[in-house]
C-alpha cells in the first residue's frame, strides 16, 4: 500500500459546495487579517512581543485555508477536531463561535477559557475542538475521542491535524499504530507548508511524502498537491466516510502554504522563495477558478466578503468589550 499523489480536482463538485468552500476560506482569512491588525496595532515603537491588547506569540495560518475548508466541510458539529498551535482556520471551519474565540485570543473573561489559554489553547466543548502548542499533542486526544465514539456505537469521527514537522514525533507514529490496530474512526491530516519554523522540510524528513508512512500502519495514505481545496475536499470525503463506516483510519497530507511568518515578528530571512509567496495565495486563485466556472461574479464576491467582514468586526468588538479577568481569580479553573 503506497500513498497516492492526488492531482488537481477537475470541477466535479456542485456550485453550492464550491461556494461554501470559498466562503469558509474568505472568513478564515478575514478573521486572521483582523487579528493581525489588532496584534500589531500597539506593539511599537519597534516590535515588543509583550506589549499591546494581544501580548505574546501569535501564529497565523494564512495560506492554509484550503486544508480547513476541505476537511471540515465533511464534519458534523459533534465530530471531534484537534489542531496545532496555528489553529484559527480550523476552528472557524468547524463552526467555533467567532466572538468567544476572539475574546480568548484577547485574553478576556468571555473567551472560551475565560482568557486563560490564549490563541494556542482553544477548547470548545460545543464543537469538540481543541488545540495545543505542543507538537503532535493533538493526536492522542483524537484517538481517545475516536475510541469513545467506537465504544458508544456512534458514527462520530475524530480528525487530528498537525504540521509536517510533527510527523517525526513519537506521538505521531504511536497514534497511527494504535488507530490502525483498533480500527478507530479517525482521520490524520498533515499540513505540509515546507517549513518547521525555520528548518526546510528537506532537512528534517527523509521521505518526500509523509503520506507514504501510512503504509507502515496498514491504512490508506494520500498526498494532495497544489494546495487545492477541491482535491482536499475529495480526499477528506473518502477518509471521513471510511471512518464513519467503521473501516478505520486514514492519513492525508496536503502540500499547503504558510504565507506569513512562523510567528508574528518572524522576519523570515531563511526563506529564499519568499518573493514568490503572494502569487501562490490560494484564495484569489480559487476565486478566479470559480469565476471561470460561472460560480462567482463580482456581486457574489462582494456579498461573501461583506458577510465575512461583518461577522469578524462583530467578533472583534465583542472581544474588546469583554472584561479583563480579575487578577484575584488567577487560581480559578486550576486543578489543585
Amino acid at each position: 500500500m503506497t500513498a497516492t499523489a492526488m492531482p488537481t480536482a477537475v470541477g466535479a463538485l456542485d456550485a453550492p459546495t464550491r461556494l461554501g468552500l470559498y466562503r469558509t476560506m474568505v472568513l478564515a482569512r478575514t478573521f486572521e487579517e483582523a487579528v493581525l491588525r489588532e496584534y500589531h496595532a500597539d506593539k511599537g515603537p519597534g516590535f515588543d512581543i509583550g506589549k499591546g491588547l494581544v501580548p505574546g506569540e501569535m501564529h497565523l495560518a494564512a495560506g492554509q485555508e484550503p486544508v480547513a475548508a476541505g476537511v471540515c466541510a465533511h464534519l458534523r458539529r459533534e465530530d471531534a477536531l484537534t489542531a496545532t498551535h496555528r489553529p484559527h482556520h480550523l476552528a472557524i471551519a468547524h463552526g467555533m463561535d467567532l466572538g468567544k474565540m476572539a475574546a480568548e485570543i484577547f485574553g478576556r473573561e468571555d473567551g472560551l477559557g475565560h482568557g486563560r489559554g490564549g490563541h494556542m489553547h482553544l477548547f470548545d466543548p460545543e464543537t469538540h475542538f481543541s488545540c495545543s502548542g505542543i507538537i503532535a499533542e493533538g493526536f492522542p486526544p483524537a484517538l481517545g475521542m475516536a475510541f469513545a465514539s467506537q465504544r458508544q456505537g456512534s458514527d462520530r469521527v475524530a480528525v487530528a491535524v498537525t504540521g509536517d514537522g510533527a510527523a517525526n514525533q513519537g506521538a505521531f507514529h504511536e497514534s497511527l499504530n494504535l488507530a490502525a490496530l483498533w480500527r478507530l474512526p479517525v482521520v490524520f491530516v498533515v499540513e505540509d507548508n515546507d517549513w518547521g519554523i525555520s528548518v526546510p522540510r528537506s532537512a528534517s524528513t527523509a521521505i518526500p511524502s509523509n503520506a507514504d508512512r501510512a503504509a507502515a500502519y496498514g491504512m490508506p495514505g494520500v498526498r494532495v498537491e497544489d494546495n487545492d481545496v477541491e482535491a482536499v475536499y475529495e480526499a477528506a470525503g473518502r477518509a471521513v466516510a471510511r471512518a464513519r463506516a467503521g473501516d478505520g483510519p486514514s492519513l492525508i497530507e496536503v502540500h499547503t502554504l504558510r504565507m506569513w511568518g512562523h510567528f508574528e515578528g518572524d522576519a523570515q530571512g531563511y526563506r529564499p522563495e519568499l518573493a514568490d509567496v503572494p502569487a501562490r495565495d490560494p484564495i484569489p486563485a480559487y476565486e478566479r477558478r470559480l469565476r471561470d466556472a460561472g460560480v462567482l461574479d463580482d456581486e457574489a464576491v462582494a456579498v461573501v466578503r461583506a458577510e465575512a467582514s461583518e461577522r469578524v468586526a462583530d467578533a472583534i468588538a465583542f472581544a474588546k468589550s469583554s472584561p479583563v479577568p480579575d487578577p484575584g481569580t488567577a487560581g480559578s479553573y486550576v486543578f489543585a
